[in-house]
């Protein structure tokens, strides 16, 4: 049995330290971190020189240069206190300066200016980010709750969109667009501020598309929108922490956002925010290793070959040598159930290991049973009695360790959903590992073996998950079959 007064201290501990878990392209907006760091009390006064960089003139150079942007270069002051926010000019100032101190740190030019608007949460949770998920289809949703419920995050009786909508209107601190190329950044205060980490971090994105282009491409499954922004988010967190470096060291910075928090508060649901956390989480030591090895140089040259799965950022040395198992479901259905093909996406999704891993460390939160299927020293990391504020969760986790793909296909009868989820793992124990981890997980939900019925389960109707599930392993890999109930798994799925 767990401590469950210790595993809510290390809750609260984790969202007062923690970035917002939204990120961009394909299933939500980018979002920024908000750590504070080392920073002056002002920044008036004269340019002056820093330890970055020996004194020299300030003036203006006749083209654009690394390290200048705007009229100002990166170790030059501004005119700004921040102690009443910002008017228009002090604004400018502040993020031409800025994206001069970026460039120095990630040594890549911007091509041109970045606008920024500065919000309130209230006119950010306001239409189009009104709580409920925004205009989808009903198939969409229909594939959307199915997903979140196959991973025991959201159950039959929350809509999943309006659950990561909610979360999101409490969290983002700030995005960039790419689409409008343009930054907008989310203040908690009744003054709107600008707060210096964020602006840091959703300008990097924004070189980023300036340099590489982020409308390109989204990826369609969970997976894949982890991996990629397992680099996107990696690096501007990467750079954003080593820009945070040289305040008060090297730089005199401004902060006139504040420490900022976690937004809203409340209602926040845990196990959607570790899982739309893990770019923020593992994708910087995924960068570090690339830079590692192969400077900026290496890290440029990862756009070209986007990272292809979330197990390539939780395990930079598989990135480029281990591709994922293409995995199929064959329809092979009947009495009525028919498959769910949501317009402008695939018919399946791929979750991968930080969607499973999300699974598993959600039993340490929820509030159904006083059990979990991992323990929280494997799901949070710690250092001494505090949480690791800038990675607090880990998702190399001993029952998804070993993922090689994944597809889940959803299947709708009458208003009713099941689902096939086939997964793949890189060898028959690895593939055994998982299936021990899903019994405890089910067991976790209210589930018991039905018996007579091999691989056949069911979790008890006062559950959120209420279903039934057969699991089968053959090798290296795992179907799992869900239904309403035991009588309808293989109408949803036949035995092969």
């Amino acid at each position: 049995m767990r401590p469950r007064a210790a595993v809510l201290c290390v809750l609260l501990v984790v969202l007062a330290g923690c970035s917002v878990p939204f990120s961009i392209g394909g299933e939500g907006t980018t979002g920024g971190s908000n750590s504070t760091g080392a920073s002056g009390a002002g920044d008036a006064g004269t340019a002056t020189a820093t330890a970055d960089a020996p004194a020299r003139n300030l003036a203006d150079p006749a083209d654009d240069v690394l390290g200048w942007e705007g009229g100002y270069w990166y170790n030059e002051s501004i005119p700004v206190t921040g102690t009443d926010g910002l008017n228009e000019s002090e604004q400018s100032a502040l993020v031409n300066r800025t994206m001069a101190r970026i460039e120095r740190v990630r040594e890549l030019e911007f091509d041109s200016t970045v606008p920024v608007e500065v919000i309130s949460r209230e006119e950010f949770q306001g239409p189009p980010n009104a709580t409920g998920g925004g205009a989808r289809s009903p198939a969409f949703r229909t594939f959307d709750n199915a997903k979140f419920e196959g991973l025991f995050l959201i159950g039959e009786e929350n809509d999943s969109l309006t659950v990561q909508q909610s979360n999101s209107n409490q969290n983002v601190l700030g995005y960039y667009s790419p689409r409008n190329d343009s930054i907008v950044v989310v203040s908690d205060s009744e003054t709107p501020k600008l707060g210096r980490s964020t602006l840091a971090h959703e300008l990097v994105h924004a070189l980023q598309d300036q340099q590489f282009n982020l409308s390109q491409g989204a990826p369609p499954t969970r997976d894949g929108y982890n991996a990629r922004n397992g680099l996107v988010e990696g690096e501007a967190n990467y750079v954003q922490r080593r820009y945070e470096k040289r305040c008060g060291s090297q730089w005199r910075c401004l902060d006139v956002g504040g420490a900022g928090g976690s937004g809203g508060g409340g209602d926040l649901h845990l196990g959607v925010y570790a899982l739309e956390y893990f770019p923020y989480a593992d994708g910087p030591a995924f960068v570090d290793a690339v830079y590692d090895r192969a400077g900026w140089q290496g890290v440029n040259e990862l756009y070209d070959e986007i990272p292809a799965s979330s197990e390539q950022i939780i395990h930079p040395e598989k990135y480029g040598t281990d591709t994922p198992t293409n995995l199929t479901v064959r329809d092979r259905t009947a009495g009525g159930w028919e498959r769910v093909r949501p317009n402008g996406r695939p018919d399946y999704a791929t979750l991968g290991q930080s969607g499973l891993s999300a699974m598993f460390g959600y039993t340490i939160y929820d509030d159904y049973n006083r059990s979990s299927v991992v323990r929280p020293d494997e799901f949070i990391n710690s250092e001494g009695r505090s949480v690791n504020r800038t990675d607090p969760f880990e998702y190399g986790l001993a029952p998804t360790d070993g993922w090689d793909g994944d597809r889940m296909a959803v299947y709708e009868n009458d208003g009713s959903t099941g689902y096939v989820w086939k997964l793949a793992w890189d060898s028959p124990e690895e593939a055994r590992e998982f299936v021990r981890g899903y019994r405890q997980l089910l067991s976790h939900w209210g589930g018991e073996r039905v018996l007579g019925r091999q691989g056949v389960w069911e979790i008890e109707r006062s559950s959120p998950f209420t279903d039934a599930f057969r699991i089968s392993r053959s090798g290296d890999t795992v179907t799992i079959v869900n239904a309403p109930q035991p009588s309808a798994l293989d109408a949803v799925h036949a035995r092969g």
